[in-house]
C-alpha cells in the first residue's frame, strides 16, 4: 500500500480525500457499507497516505443508524490517528441526506439528523479534536447557506466549497442547491460576524503563498 501510494505521490499528487469512513464503527458499517472498507482498514489506509506525506481530510457521516456512542468512538478515532500522524487537514461532518439513500428507502435509516444533533455534531468537534484537528468544515450543501451560517457561530471554522453543479448530494436528494460562490460565501460568513478568507487545500493564505 505504501509503495503504491508513494508512486502516486511521486507522479504529482498532492492529498487524499478522507471520504469513505461513514462511522468508524463496524457494526453500524456492517449495515450501511458492508463493501467498503473495515474501520481498521480505512485507518490504516489513511495513516499510510500520512506516512509517505500525503495528507487527507477525515469526514463522519451521521444521522442513520448509529447513536452518540458511535459518534464518539469516531471522533477518538480520528484524534488518536492525528495524534499519531499528524496528516489530517480538517474534518467534515456529513449529515444523511435521507431521501435517496438506499439503506433509508429500504426502511433501514431514519431521516438523518436533527437540526439540534448537526450543530452539536460540529460544536463537540470542535472540542474534542481540540489540539489535534483544527479546521472544523461546514457543508453548505447538506444544510444550506443559512444552515452553514448558523454552524459557523457555533464551533465550525472553515465553510466549504465553491462548487458549480453539485452532484452528490443531489442525487441523494438535497435540495440546497448545486451552485455557490464567493459572494454567497461572504454574505453567509458576515452574517454571523466573520471574515471570509482564501485558503489553499493545505490551509496555507493564497496570498502568502502567490507571494
Amino acid at each position: 500500500m505504501s509503495d503504491y501510494l508513494s508512486m502516486l505521490r511521486d507522479a504529482g499528487l498532492g492529498s487524499l480525500p478522507g471520504t469513505a469512513a461513514e462511522i468508524l464503527c463496524d457494526d453500524i458499517r456492517e449495515r450501511i457499507c458492508p463493501d467498503k472498507l473495515t474501520t481498521q482498514e480505512w485507518l490504516d489506509v489513511v495513516a499510510s497516505a500520512h506516512r509517505v506525506g500525503l495528507p487527507t481530510t477525515s469526514t463522519i457521516m451521521f444521522g442513520h443508524l448509529e447513536s452518540p456512542r458511535h459518534w464518539a468512538k469516531h471522533l477518538l478515532a480520528l484524534r488518536d490517528l492525528q495524534l499519531d500522524t499528524g496528516g489530517i487537514t480538517e474534518f467534515v461532518p456529513l449529515p444523511l441526506v435521507h431521501m435517496e439513500a438506499p439503506f433509508y428507502r429500504k426502511g433501514q435509516c431514519r431521516k438523518g439528523p436533527t437540526w439540534r444533533e448537526a450543530v452539536m455534531m460540529h460544536a463537540v468537534a470542535r472540542l474534542a479534536l481540540h489540539g489535534a484537528i483544527g479546521s472544523i468544515q461546514v457543508s453548505w450543501v447538506k444544510l444550506g447557506m443559512p444552515g452553514a451560517a448558523a454552524v459557523l457561530a457555533a464551533g465550525a471554522n472553515d465553510l466549504g466549497g465553491v462548487l458549480m453543479d453539485e452532484s452528490i448530494s443531489r442525487a441523494a436528494g438535497a435540495s440546497h442547491g448545486q451552485l455557490a460562490d464567493v459572494a454567497d460565501m461572504r454574505a453567509a460568513a458576515e452574517s454571523v460576524g466573520r471574515r471570509l478568507r482564501q485558503r489553499t487545500t493545505l490551509y496555507k493564505d493564497v496570498t502568502a503563498e502567490m507571494a
